[in-house]
């Protein structure tokens, strides 16, 4: 089946956006596992759950806890909107970068293909920022700010660690799918070479 490029440019728009959505769930899922702090005392916070009926403050105004009815449900939404757009903007460098394909289809396929690549590159900074976090976190030198009501320091600390190189990673994930899909596009020339 024929693809028109512009049509397989949004494609990959809906696709990256769904895919990086998908990947701040199942971040999220992670990280939430190892810190349920960094979520009830900043992320729904940050997201503003207490104002938007999704979550009670059970502290205080200067400690603030919020309690989610289904924390997981709650990580998972923060996942999402948390790095969709993370997702749309590799979609449409990645996507960019595929017009330089010979169609439609195959320029929908290598992107895709890229795009998994940049995924990958992400989990290993993240899987990174944990491997730091755990042997070399030191938490008396950080220069962060900690909620006053914070009990488990590391791992929340830990956490964040994760959450700041998995974005790291997808930025030098970008670029090695960008260089992802020429490897493609060579690789594909000298196969029809070979066969002519």
């Amino acid at each position: 089946m024929k693809i028109n490029k512009i049509i397989a440019f949004f494609l990959i728009l809906i696709i990256g956006s769904l895919l990086g959505g998908v990947y701040g769930i199942l971040n999220d899922q992670i990280t939430y596992t190892i810190s349920p702090e960094y979520y009830t005392k900043f992320k729904f916070i940050q997201f503003n759950f207490e104002n938007i009926g999704l979550g009670t403050n059970i502290g205080d105004k200067e400690n603030p806890e919020i309690l989610v009815g289904n924390p997981r449900a709650g990580a998972m939404i923060i996942g999402f909107l948390a790095t969709w757009w993370m997702g749309l903007i590799i979609a449409i460098l990645l996507g960019l970068f595929g017009f330089i394909q010979k169609d439609g289809k195959t320029m929908l396929n290598f992107t895709f293909k890229s795009f998994i690549v940049t995924i990958k590159v992400a989990l290993f900074f993240g899987f990174i920022g944990f491997v730091y976090g755990k042997l070399f976190l030191d938490v008396n030198n950080l220069n962060w700010k900690f909620p006053n009501n914070l009990i488990d320091v590391e791992s929340y600390t830990i956490v964040g660690y994760m959450h700041n190189l998995s974005y790291l990673g997808g930025f030098i994930g970008l670029i090695v799918g960008i260089l992802n899909q020429y490897k493609l596009k060579k690789k594909l020339k000298q196969e029809m070479e070979l066969n002519i």
